[in-house]
């Protein structure tokens, strides 16, 4: 499967130029700018105009969306205009970056000084003033190679920020019982521009009864399915309505995306919907992350939207799993935890909602819990249908942004290790090592009281996240601290 639901960014450059320097210096400059881009290969195309009036500022703007731009870059070649550039990153229709040249070497110093250093400051005071969410990289004044790189990680930024603020999140059913800690009011989603879309689980099972007509598209569908299993596809007679439900997934978001552009699950999984489906939707849930729409599991519409924002970010399908469990001493044993304290260990785990391709190995099996619960240990019918096996060892980000309970907006995020280590249980299910986890634990996922649950991306993306949930206009961002950096309210006698 080939990974969908995500936008395709092009990037559109205008060069700027304060009337009091040559625009010929800006455009020279630009070109480098350019050449070096293709080069490194990032989709940008150049505005044909440099801009040194509001009216200018305009043209370029309908020029670069009229080519098909979503994302763009105000790039400062010497001092610039500081209203006409920030009028253009005001009125373009998608997140933007602001950079500026550096000198290039002694023999400008002389004549054609650009001063573009001078001119951000300039710049980033219109921006505020104009109260506009502009991207500035950590170092945002540099050659053409090294503004090229960072424009180049600018793209995942805005494919973030273009898919959230184009986002349809459709739920099926309330939170299962005691799971209050996935609450979502819907208030700062709508803030971000993410839509919902509510529905009861009734509508679910019409639409599931409906879809068993289309015998062929469901035969279909389970064959590819066996052929993706293949020796751990364990119930060959439970392909036919797990595929069905994917065609009544697939066939609801393709009726209901509506005004958006993109669309993710939160779908109520248990206990009910066993006994009315006949089977647990995790495997399905798996096969539609891999194509680029996550299911969220448990009705966690933040879940949701935190798996999307990790697979734009990532460029890679995302998961949602509980932080779930300590990690006993005689499973590291002797293991390599990749300088990870034993301590800043933990477990992630879910049932079988992470795709295949995540995953070091996979089989079919059933949910060992909820068998236990629904059909009292016996063998397993009604509960078959998860994608169990441990997750794929390497770099993983950690992420959720979440509307808290007093409607707050907050996020955390941090980088680790999936580690290559058997978990000996159950599920879909890794040892995650990210250091400073426990204190990070302690007094942000607690003390903040962030749920149970956990976007989890299969790279390192915290550099572009950050810059995405600033962008989104996220001030609450929570990283690890390191020993001796204290949280607040952290006892310093401990």
């Amino acid at each position: 499967m080939s990974l969908t639901n995500v936008p395709d960014i092009k990037i559109g450059v205008v060069g700027v130029s304060r009337d009091c320097f040559p625009a010929s210096l800006t455009q020279k400059r630009l070109d480098a700018l350019m050449a070096e881009l293709k080069k490194q290969k990032v989709r940008a195309v150049a505005a044909t105009v440099i801009v040194e009036n509001e009216t200018q500022a305009l043209a370029a703007c309908d020029e670069l969306v009229a080519v098909g731009c979503n994302a763009a870059v105000a790039y400062l070649g010497n001092f610039g205009p500081e209203a006409p550039t920030t009028l253009f990153l005001q009125e373009f229709p998608g997140p933007c970056m602001a950079v500026a040249a550096a000198e290039e070497n002694k023999a400008v110093l002389a004549n054609d000084r650009g001063d573009a250093l001078c001119g951000l400051l300039n710049c980033s005071y219109n921006i505020g003033l104009r109260r506009l969410a502009v991207h500035i990289p950590q170092y945002p004044v540099g050659l053409p190679k090294d503004l090229a790189q960072k424009i180049g990680e600018f793209v995942a930024i805005a494919r973030t920020v273009v898919g959230v603020k184009a986002l349809k999140i459709f739920g099926f059913g309330p939170r299962p019982q005691d799971f209050m800690a996935c609450n979502a009011p819907i208030q700062p989603l709508y803030d971000l521009g993410v839509t919902v879309m509510e529905n009861s689980e009734l509508d679910l099972l019409v639409a599931y009864k409906a879809a068993a007509k289309e015998k062929k598209t469901i035969a279909a569908i389970a064959a590819d399915m066996a052929k993706e299993l293949g020796a751990g596809c364990r119930w060959p007679d439970l392909l036919p309505r797990l595929a069905q439900y994917e065609l009544t997934l697939m066939k609801f978001y393709e009726a209901n995306l509506g005004a958006s552009s993109y669309g993710v699950f939160a779908n109520k999984c248990w206990p009910s919907f066993e006994g009315a489906f006949g089977f647990v939707p995790c495997y399905v849930n798996s096969r539609l992350a891999g194509r680029g729409i996550p299911v969220a599991c448990e009705v966690d519409l933040y879940g949701a939207l935190s798996e999307y924002m990790l697979q734009c970010a990532t460029g890679l399908p995302a998961t949602l799993l509980d932080i779930n469990n300590s990690v006993p001493a005689d499973v590291i044993k002797g293991k390599n935890l990749k300088g990870v304290p034993a301590r800043d260990l933990f477990m992630g785990f879910h049932c079988g909602n992470t795709c295949s391709s995540c995953m070091k190995s996979c089989s079919m099996k059933f949910q060992l819990i909820m068998n236990r619960l629904m059909e009292g240990g016996r063998a397993p019918d009604i509960t078959r249908g998860t994608l169990e096996g441990p997750l794929k060892p390497g770099p993983a980000t950690m992420f959720r942004l979440q509307g808290n309970a007093d409607g707050e907006r907050t996020s955390y995020l941090a980088e680790g290790e999936i580690l290559d280590i058997d978990p000996c249980s159950f599920g879909g299910i890794g040892i995650v090592g990210i250091r400073d986890f426990a204190r990070f634990y302690r007094h942000v996922l607690i003390s903040k009281r962030f749920p149970h649950h956990g976007g989890f991306g299969f790279a390192h993306a915290g550099r572009a996240l950050f810059e995405t949930v600033t962008l989104l206009g996220v001030d609450d961002i929570n990283t690890p601290l390191p020993e001796g950096v204290r949280y607040p309210g952290e006892n310093p006698f401990v």
